[in-house]
């Protein structure tokens, strides 16, 4: 008979350990990207993730006949519990074979260590963070994920509800034809608004980054303060994505409005650098980087990712909103299509966010993957 264990992530050998867990659940998969080792140490450590700066986290590590077969986080988000109040605690990186035995060890353990946390209810997944991967793929699993999102098996659905989880909302990833770009009418619209006067748009500023992302933020912050779940970054975590996406951001993709001279909406265009990593087992050394050189230094990828853009509140209601999301997209659009970017990907949007979708499916943006977030009273 069988056994199952669960033991918590305690050194850098039980790390690896962790990060090898879905290789042999994903072998099958042609659309999974295995994640660089590199980087996703780096977001683990509670030295270098500015996340650990607020927030407590446990990895834990499920075992069969001494072979790792699973493994989940629980973790405590301070900035969460101030915001809301309510006793929640998040878990995430789920990732395990088709057994429902492992699945309910898995759990309990996560579920063991928020309750002496004193959380009383559970949300995820979040890897760490609702500002990092969140959700789990429901629908959607012909294509591969775009970067910083996720990838499931189709099994995963089933195994978390029948630990008592149930759907807290589903997130959506829009898919947009970049060669068609905006339709005429929104291409008008956009015109009208500029020749005012009143409406300005400009790319990113890279030569003064800080000042940049201070304006890039304070629209973001605003726009999403009345988001679900939504939790702050904190300035360490924007300097920390600031230095990750440094060398993938190209400031053309970048745009900023401004409404009579008010930095009022932004988007936010990021090469999808899983196109690079596809193939690369994880690891660029030695013989990934044979394959990463080229990929990174033609600046080329077929698909983008906007994971950030936002139209201040006080713009968001009427024309005025709309034009300067359509703008600010417009121009990033026009310029990734002129670097041979033939689609790009929305993500994530709140289900019940009827103004973006309504926007975004006005351009012809259509959803084609659907995350779910679970939640589960302790």
């Amino acid at each position: 008979m069988s056994s199952i264990t669960i033991r918590p992530v305690l050194n850098k050998k039980d790390q690896i350990t962790f990060l090898k867990v879905p290789f042999p659940i994903y072998a099958k998969d042609p659309n999974w990207v295995a994640p660089l080792f590199l980087e996703r140490f780096e977001h683990l450590s509670e030295k270098k993730n500015p996340y650990f700066q607020h927030a407590a986290a446990q990895l834990f590590i499920a075992e069969k006949d001494g072979k790792p077969v699973g493994r989940i986080s629980a973790q405590v988000c301070q900035l969460h519990q101030e915001r809301y109040k309510d006793a929640t605690g998040q878990f995430g990186f789920l990732e395990a074979v088709d057994d429902p035995e492992v699945f309910a060890a898995l759990f309990k353990a996560a579920e063991d260590w928020l309750r002496a946390k004193g959380m009383k209810r559970a949300l995820g997944p979040f890897s760490f963070s609702i500002n990092d991967e969140t959700g789990l793929l429901i629908d959607g699993f012909d294509t591969m994920p775009n970067m910083m999102m996720g990838h499931a098996t189709r099994y995963y659905q089933k195994r978390v509800e029948e630990q008592g989880f149930t759907k807290a909302k589903d997130v959506l990833a829009y898919e947009f034809d970049n060669v068609k770009g905006l339709p005429p009418t929104m291409r008008k619209m956009v015109d009208r608004m500029m020749a005012s006067g009143d409406l300005t748009i400009r790319p990113l500023d890279k030569k003064n980054m800080a000042s940049e992302i201070d304006i890039v933020m304070d629209i973001f912050n605003d726009a999403w303060s009345e988001n679900w779940n939504y939790v702050p970054f904190t300035r360490a975590e924007v300097a920390m994505l600031a230095q990750l996406f440094k060398m993938l951001l190209d400031a053309k993709a970048v745009q900023i409005a401004s409404w009579k001279g008010e930095p009022a909406a932004f988007c936010l265009a990021i090469a999808n650098i899983n196109e690079w990593f596809q193939g690369l087992n994880g690891r660029v050394l030695p013989f990934g980087l044979f394959k990463l050189l080229p990929r990174v230094i033609s600046g080329r990828s077929r698909s983008v990712r906007v994971p950030l853009m936002g139209v201040k509140k006080k713009f968001q209601d009427g024309a005025i909103g709309a034009g300067l999301a359509l703008a600010t997209i417009r121009a990033s659009s026009d310029h990734v299509i002129s670097k041979g970017v033939t689609h790009g990907e929305f993500s994530w949007i709140l289900e019940d966010n009827l103004r973006v979708r309504h926007v975004l499916e006005s351009m012809g943006a259509h959803v084609y993957k659907t995350y779910r977030v679970y939640e589960k009273s302790l």
